[in-house]
């Protein structure tokens, strides 16, 4: 059970998340390659580390965990059962920051996308369409 973790297995538990080179990110910038879009991935000199970012036309791209970032947060908050008081915060917080990131990188100038797992999963041509649309737009 979640619950009877010590602080330690939690912590282990949570560094084998991976932070980036995640199967939806792999997925979305070999696409892009394929069609000739150059990117820096996890661009460090931005803020929040955008998954892809396209420097030349200030696109920053995320790719967005269902879970992690609160897809559906109305009612997936409602099926967290074990530990709530540990994971309605602590995904509520990523949430603020995604909003915070988003924010201070569009008021640096830069067009931000966050695609969700799913999408990505379920309609990739359609994320490649609009991260495409997006370089046409600022060239």
């Amino acid at each position: 059970m979640a619950d009877d973790l010590t602080p330690e297995q939690r912590r282990r538990n949570m560094q084998a998340i991976r932070s980036k080179d995640t199967t939806i990110e792999l997925r979305l910038r070999k696409a892009l390659w394929e069609r000739g879009v150059r990117y820096r991935k996890n661009y460090k000199k931005l803020i929040g580390k955008p998954d892809i970012a396209i420097t030349k036309y200030k696109i920053a791209v995320f790719c967005d965990s269902d879970y992690w970032h609160g897809y559906d947060w109305e009612n997936r908050n409602q099926r967290i059962k074990s530990n709530r008081d540990y994971w309605v915060p602590k995904i509520e917080r990523n949430m603020e920051r995604d909003r915070e990131v988003t924010a201070a990188l569009q008021n640096e100038g830069w067009l931000v996308l966050r695609f969700w797992e799913w999408q990505i999963r379920k309609h990739l041509d359609e994320c490649i369409g609009a991260i495409l649309q997006a370089v046409e737009s600022r060239k």
